[in-house]
């Protein structure tokens, strides 16, 4: 009998995610507060639930993959939500980017039920989340994570084990600030090349072949060149990321200054309306600046 998974949002990611577990042989139960977005998963043999407690009933392990702190405590202490009806043997994952404050209170719940946890955010991107080839960053026990990896492997090119609770937040959110940095960073520059008269591609091939150049850079630099900013990762998380970045190494008596003007840079870009479209689209409100 294939062992029983709930997914808990279908978002960018979750969808994607979801495809792999069904073609991994799981039987899979997802739920999201949109429902028409399960569709496509129920076509493939997913079940649909109406609320995230009726989706985690009987399953062994539960993956949560959302949008933020708030959106995770609605899905799992919310009206009907996962954790009272999660079975005493199952493991719960939080797979969104949210904050290590919320992942402490989280785990501290699901431990007072009796219930394994760990936080296992993911790198990647709507396409890797499709290809099966995330990351997961994990935090927690070596026993809870041996019960989970063969679905976290049906999603993932490599699972990391990062320590303790709380270790695999802490590692997203430094992952991300670099990352939200650097786009916005290449905002300003390609910005900055295109009004200077330079050849476009020229100096982006020099960007993208020299001591800058990251995969990363490739693909964002892309997406600003043609203006194509169908969501790979939305905007507006990108802002949360970074102020999540902010709080969290704040904590240690770190200040991220380059997150605050990256971040006001991708705060710009909500307020111009693009906060629902994909992060590279942060340049806009530059190339629009007379």
């Amino acid at each position: 009998m294939a062992e029983n998974v709930a997914l808990l949002g279908l978002g960018t990611m979750g969808a994607g995610m979801a495809a792999n577990l069904l073609k991994a042989g799981f039987s899979l139960t997802v739920y999201n507060r949109t429902p028409a977005k399960a569709k496509a998963l129920t076509d493939l043999g997913a079940r649909s639930a109406a609320t995230p407690a009726e989706a985690v009933k009987g399953a062994s392990v539960i993956i949560s993959m959302l949008s933020d702190d708030v959106a995770s405590r609605a899905v799992w202490i919310g009206e009907k939500g996962a954790l009272d009806a999660a079975e005493k043997n199952s493991v719960l994952i939080e797979s969104s980017t949210v904050s290590p404050e919320w992942i402490a209170e989280l785990v501290e719940v699901a431990a007072q039920r009796g219930l394994n946890f760990l936080d296992a955010p993911v790198t990647g991107s709507r396409m890797q989340a499709e290809a099966g080839q995330l990351s997961f960053l994990v935090g927690g026990t070596d026993v809870a994570l041996e019960k989970a990896t063969p679905a976290l492997k049906a999603m993932s090119k490599e699972i990391i084990h990062l320590g303790p609770i709380g270790s695999g937040a802490k590692m997203k959110l430094i992952n991300n600030f670099l990352c939200g940095v650097q786009v916005a960073s290449l905002a300003e520059g390609l910005t900055w090349i295109e009004r200077s008269g330079l050849d476009r591609e020229k100096a982006l091939t020099v960007l993208k072949s020299g001591a800058p150049g990251s995969p990363l850079l490739g693909a964002i630099s892309a997406r600003m060149v043609s203006q194509n900013y169908g969501v790979n990762f939305l905007l507006n998380l990108m802002a949360k990321d970074l102020l999540y970045a902010q709080n969290e190494a704040a904590h240690n008596n770190v200040e991220l200054k380059t997150a605050a003007v990256s971040r006001s840079l991708f705060e710009a870009a909500i307020a111009q309306g693009l906060g629902d479209e994909d992060m590279s689209s942060v340049i806009e409100p530059l190339r629009n600046k007379k």
